[in-house]
Protein backbone atom coordinates (compact mmCIF):
# COMPACT_ATOMS: atom_id res chain seq x y z
CA UNK A 1 0.00 0.00 0.00
CA UNK A 2 1.49 3.71 -1.17
CA UNK A 3 1.80 6.08 1.76
CA UNK A 4 -0.30 9.26 0.52
CA UNK A 5 2.03 11.35 2.58
CA UNK A 6 5.00 9.60 0.57
CA UNK A 7 3.45 10.49 -2.62
CA UNK A 8 0.76 13.56 -1.52
CA UNK A 9 -1.15 14.01 -4.32
CA UNK A 10 -1.43 17.80 -2.90
CA UNK A 11 0.48 20.60 -4.71
CA UNK A 12 3.21 21.02 -2.24
CA UNK A 13 3.36 24.69 -0.77
CA UNK A 14 6.73 24.52 1.05
CA UNK A 15 9.81 22.38 1.64
CA UNK A 16 12.99 22.13 3.24
CA UNK A 17 15.78 19.15 3.86
CA UNK A 18 13.46 16.95 6.15
CA UNK A 19 9.66 18.29 5.64
CA UNK A 20 7.09 19.39 3.10
CA UNK A 21 4.06 21.12 3.72
CA UNK A 22 0.65 21.08 1.87
CA UNK A 23 -3.00 22.25 2.76
CA UNK A 24 -4.65 19.31 4.31
CA UNK A 25 -7.07 17.67 2.14
CA UNK A 26 -10.12 17.97 4.53
CA UNK A 27 -9.65 20.79 6.58
CA UNK A 28 -10.86 22.27 10.14
CA UNK A 29 -10.53 25.68 8.95
CA UNK A 30 -9.45 28.09 6.02
CA UNK A 31 -5.82 27.54 5.42
CA UNK A 32 -5.13 24.07 7.72
CA UNK A 33 -1.87 22.87 6.30
CA UNK A 34 0.27 19.86 7.02
CA UNK A 35 3.58 19.51 7.51
CA UNK A 36 4.82 16.33 7.04
CA UNK A 37 8.76 14.82 7.13
CA UNK A 38 10.06 13.40 3.88
CA UNK A 39 10.98 9.98 6.17
CA UNK A 40 8.10 7.78 6.68
CA UNK A 41 7.72 7.24 10.13
CA UNK A 42 5.19 6.94 12.08
CA UNK A 43 5.90 9.10 15.33
CA UNK A 44 7.55 12.39 14.91
CA UNK A 45 9.43 11.21 18.24
CA UNK A 46 11.05 8.48 15.64
CA UNK A 47 13.20 11.28 13.38
CA UNK A 48 16.78 12.91 14.55
CA UNK A 49 16.48 16.49 16.31
CA UNK A 50 18.02 17.92 13.31
CA UNK A 51 14.68 16.51 11.22
CA UNK A 52 12.30 17.21 14.29
CA UNK A 53 13.89 20.83 14.06
CA UNK A 54 13.45 21.20 10.24
CA UNK A 55 9.71 19.93 10.80
CA UNK A 56 9.33 22.77 12.91
CA UNK A 57 11.17 25.44 11.12
CA UNK A 58 8.85 24.42 8.60
CA UNK A 59 5.97 25.15 10.47
CA UNK A 60 6.92 28.40 11.52
CA UNK A 61 7.37 29.20 8.00
CA UNK A 62 3.91 28.27 7.09
CA UNK A 63 2.36 29.81 10.11
CA UNK A 64 3.96 32.92 9.33
CA UNK A 65 2.44 32.56 5.41
CA UNK A 66 -1.01 32.09 7.10
CA UNK A 67 -0.76 35.16 8.93
CA UNK A 68 0.31 37.19 6.04
CA UNK A 69 -2.13 35.62 3.33
CA UNK A 70 -5.68 35.04 5.82
CA UNK A 71 -4.77 36.97 9.17
CA UNK A 72 -6.29 34.16 11.04
CA UNK A 73 -6.66 35.40 15.07
CA UNK A 74 -4.87 32.43 16.47
CA UNK A 75 -3.80 28.93 15.62
CA UNK A 76 -4.28 25.22 17.02
CA UNK A 77 -0.86 23.19 16.40
CA UNK A 78 -1.02 19.65 16.60
CA UNK A 79 0.04 15.97 16.20
CA UNK A 80 -1.58 12.45 16.72
CA UNK A 81 1.02 10.46 17.90
CA UNK A 82 -0.50 6.54 17.80
CA UNK A 83 -3.72 5.13 17.12
CA UNK A 84 -5.14 5.76 20.36
CA UNK A 85 -4.34 9.53 19.93
CA UNK A 86 -6.45 9.83 16.75
CA UNK A 87 -3.58 9.00 14.50
CA UNK A 88 -5.54 7.73 11.42
CA UNK A 89 -2.43 8.09 8.63
CA UNK A 90 0.77 6.11 10.13
CA UNK A 91 2.82 8.87 8.78
CA UNK A 92 4.06 11.14 11.00
CA UNK A 93 2.28 15.07 10.75
CA UNK A 94 1.62 18.09 12.26
CA UNK A 95 -0.99 19.78 11.49
CA UNK A 96 -1.24 23.56 11.83
CA UNK A 97 -4.96 25.00 11.94
CA UNK A 98 -5.68 28.79 11.48
CA UNK A 99 -8.58 30.08 13.96
CA UNK A 100 -10.92 32.83 13.54
CA UNK A 101 -13.03 34.43 16.13
CA UNK A 102 -15.88 33.97 16.62
CA UNK A 103 -15.34 30.01 14.15
CA UNK A 104 -17.12 28.62 17.43
CA UNK A 105 -18.83 29.67 20.51
CA UNK A 106 -16.19 28.92 22.84
CA UNK A 107 -12.76 28.39 22.12
CA UNK A 108 -11.17 28.02 25.58
CA UNK A 109 -9.76 24.74 26.19
CA UNK A 110 -9.03 24.43 22.43
CA UNK A 111 -6.90 20.56 22.42
CA UNK A 112 -8.03 19.55 25.46
CA UNK A 113 -11.25 18.84 23.66
CA UNK A 114 -10.04 15.50 22.83
CA UNK A 115 -11.77 14.27 26.01
CA UNK A 116 -14.45 16.68 26.42
CA UNK A 117 -15.33 15.62 29.43
CA UNK A 118 -11.82 16.77 30.75
CA UNK A 119 -11.69 19.87 28.53
CA UNK A 120 -13.44 22.52 31.08
CA UNK A 121 -11.31 23.03 33.72
CA UNK A 122 -12.37 26.59 34.03
CA UNK A 123 -14.78 28.05 36.64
Amino acid sequence: MTCIFCSPDKPITAENKSAIAFYDGFPVSEGHMLIVPRKHVESLFELSADEQADVWCLATAMRDHLNKALSPAGFNIGLNDGAAAGQTIMHAHVHLIPRYDNDCADPRGGVRWVIPEKAKYWK
